[in-house]
Protein backbone atom coordinates (compact mmCIF):
# COMPACT_ATOMS: atom_id res chain seq x y z
CA UNK A 1 0.00 0.00 0.00
CA UNK A 2 2.94 2.33 0.62
CA UNK A 3 3.91 2.14 -3.06
CA UNK A 4 0.47 3.29 -4.14
CA UNK A 5 0.67 6.40 -1.96
CA UNK A 6 3.87 7.46 -3.73
CA UNK A 7 2.33 7.11 -7.21
CA UNK A 8 2.01 10.75 -8.45
CA UNK A 9 -1.72 10.73 -9.37
CA UNK A 10 -2.65 9.26 -5.98
CA UNK A 11 -0.36 11.67 -4.19
CA UNK A 12 -1.93 14.62 -6.02
CA UNK A 13 -5.44 13.28 -5.33
CA UNK A 14 -4.70 13.02 -1.62
CA UNK A 15 -3.55 16.66 -1.60
CA UNK A 16 -6.58 17.85 -3.64
CA UNK A 17 -9.44 15.47 -2.82
CA UNK A 18 -12.32 17.67 -3.97
CA UNK A 19 -10.79 18.48 -7.34
CA UNK A 20 -9.87 14.82 -7.82
CA UNK A 21 -13.42 13.77 -6.96
CA UNK A 22 -14.78 16.38 -9.38
CA UNK A 23 -12.57 15.04 -12.18
CA UNK A 24 -13.51 11.41 -11.54
CA UNK A 25 -17.23 12.18 -11.25
CA UNK A 26 -17.11 14.37 -14.36
CA UNK A 27 -15.45 11.65 -16.40
CA UNK A 28 -18.01 9.09 -15.31
CA UNK A 29 -20.95 11.39 -15.98
CA UNK A 30 -19.65 12.41 -19.42
CA UNK A 31 -19.11 8.76 -20.36
CA UNK A 32 -22.70 7.98 -19.37
CA UNK A 33 -23.91 11.03 -21.30
CA UNK A 34 -22.10 9.93 -24.46
CA UNK A 35 -23.39 6.36 -24.15
CA UNK A 36 -27.00 7.42 -23.61
CA UNK A 37 -27.16 10.31 -26.10
CA UNK A 38 -25.01 8.78 -28.84
CA UNK A 39 -27.80 8.11 -31.31
CA UNK A 40 -29.90 11.22 -30.62
CA UNK A 41 -28.36 13.22 -33.46
CA UNK A 42 -26.99 16.20 -31.55
CA UNK A 43 -24.89 18.82 -33.27
CA UNK A 44 -21.38 19.70 -32.13
CA UNK A 45 -22.47 22.82 -30.25
CA UNK A 46 -25.15 20.87 -28.42
CA UNK A 47 -22.62 18.21 -27.41
CA UNK A 48 -20.27 20.87 -26.09
CA UNK A 49 -23.07 22.54 -24.12
CA UNK A 50 -24.18 19.22 -22.63
CA UNK A 51 -20.64 18.22 -21.66
CA UNK A 52 -19.95 21.63 -20.06
CA UNK A 53 -23.24 21.46 -18.16
CA UNK A 54 -22.45 17.91 -17.04
CA UNK A 55 -19.02 18.90 -15.72
CA UNK A 56 -20.55 21.86 -13.87
CA UNK A 57 -23.24 19.64 -12.33
CA UNK A 58 -20.53 17.22 -11.19
CA UNK A 59 -18.67 20.11 -9.56
CA UNK A 60 -21.87 21.26 -7.88
CA UNK A 61 -22.45 17.73 -6.55
CA UNK A 62 -18.96 17.56 -5.06
CA UNK A 63 -19.37 21.03 -3.56
CA UNK A 64 -22.69 20.07 -1.94
CA UNK A 65 -21.28 16.80 -0.59
CA UNK A 66 -18.29 18.71 0.82
CA UNK A 67 -20.61 20.77 3.05
CA UNK A 68 -20.50 17.83 5.45
CA UNK A 69 -16.68 17.84 5.61
CA UNK A 70 -15.03 18.96 8.78
CA UNK A 71 -11.92 21.01 8.01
Amino acid sequence: MQQLENFPPFKWASLHPRIAAWIVLSIGMVILLVIEANDVGLQVGQWIALIVATVLVAGLCIWIVSWEDVD
